[in-house]
């Protein structure tokens, strides 16, 4: 008799928490389809064309970068660059003013091996977003940001709940049943239960996956503020009162960036944030670089060397819920074993939409059986 309640209570969790999500996941599946290979469709829809040149040309300086986007805009703070390691570009962000929200924040675009400007970016406000922007913003918190990506985030423990329910339920349901059975000579809703039950089972473990990991992604810009508030904020608590450098006295980035290639040479280095940047520090410059293999190429370490003297402050250990994040990312969007692996992840996306839809059929279809099952009882009463 226990085991009868206990199969009752998981089915009650599998039942609605599926039910309160199915919606929102139909959506995030949705939005996850082209995000998948969202690096592709972006080249494809908005092509940069770089000059022919050798893949072991040398790059350009990086002060030579900033001086012409300084030499253009001498009013404006150089705020951050990134250097790309997967075409040949470097990007130099500027902006008039500190605050991360400034609507007049910018771009300018170089070649990285000749140093050629190609394209002056409008300000970010006005540039208009691309179809991989939206699908990311709708797909990461519902165009709400902080609010919709913590609400994403609890629908996102829901189903990892209905999962779990799932699973539990599977044994008694096949207990009578050769494993992969799909009852086709019985009736219509029976046939797509075993049809849920069969898809659901085999695509579990990816599914256990890309929840938990989608959850962890809700949870990064709270988790990067507790990182800031607390181990950056005692590390440069020693540097507390020293005058702060301005963008006139800063020693060179480029300088910076072999200093960071130096003390990570097993790395590579992607982007440089300035000091007086809110996402780095008043004192230094933050570099950042990642690992050069499939997997810890999203395995990011922060650099600090010293804006005035140019020298190695410290490579930061990153902590270990900021680690979880970073591991997080290739798995829920299987990102990092190329094509194969991205296609793999398509086609388990695709499943996990016919579960969702199989689920809710199976809902209403045993809705109306009750409603039919009552209606009929009462008009045998009369």
């Amino acid at each position: 008799m226990t085991s009868v309640k206990n199969i009752k209570r998981w089915f009650w969790w599998h039942r609605w928490s599926s039910l309160i999500c199915t919606l929102f996941l139909l959506m995030l599946c949705l939005t996850g389809l082209p995000l998948i290979f969202g690096e592709e469709i972006d080249g494809w829809l908005n092509p940069t064309h770089y000059a022919e040149m050798p893949k072991d040309s040398p790059k350009a300086d990086l002060d030579a970068m900033t001086g012409a986007a300084k030499a253009r805009y001498p009013r404006e703070l150089l705020t951050s660059i990134f250097v790309d390691d997967d075409e040949p570009q470097v990007l130099v962000n500027m902006a008039p003013t500190w605050d991360p929200r400034d609507p007049m924040r910018h771009s300018l675009q170089f070649d990285s091996r000749t140093g050629k400007l190609l394209k002056d970016e409008p300000p970010f406000a006005q540039r208009p977003a691309t179809f991989i922007d939206i699908m990311l913003d709708l797909h990461r918190g519902l165009f709400l940001d902080l609010a919709g990506e913590l609400f994403l985030g609890v629908i996102g423990v829901l189903f990892v709940i209905s999962i779990l329910s799932g699973i539990v339920l599977y044994g008694p349901f096949m207990k009578k049943l050769d494993f992969g059975t799909v009852r086709r000579d019985r009736s219509r809703r029976l046939k797509w239960l075993d049809l849920h039950n069969l898809l659901g089972i085999v695509t579990a473990a990816w599914l256990l996956v890309v929840g938990l990991t989608g959850v962890i992604n809700e949870l990064s810009t709270p988790l990067f503020g507790l990182w800031q508030m607390t181990d950056v904020k005692a590390m440069l608590s020693k540097y507390k009162g020293n005058p702060l450098p301005g963008q006139q006295d800063l020693n060179s980035v480029q300088g910076a960036y072999h200093t960071a290639a130096q003390a990570l040479p097993d790395m590579v280095v992607t982007s440089v944030v300035y000091p007086g940047n809110p996402f780095g520090s008043p004192y230094h410059y933050v570099l950042w670089a990642k690992g050069n293999q499939a997997f810890s190429s999203r395995l990011f370490s922060p650099v600090l060397v010293d804006a005035g003297s140019g020298k190695l402050v410290s490579v930061v250990k990153m902590p270990f819920y900021l680690r979880a994040l970073e591991v997080s990312r290739p798995l829920h969007f299987g990102d990092y074993g190329g094509v194969p692996l991205k296609v793999i992840w398509v086609i388990f996306d695709v499943i996990a939409i016919v579960v969702l839809m199989s689920g809710v059929y199976l809902w209403w279809a045993r809705r109306k059986l009750y409603e039919s099952y009552f209606s009929g009882m009462g008009a045998s009463l009369q």
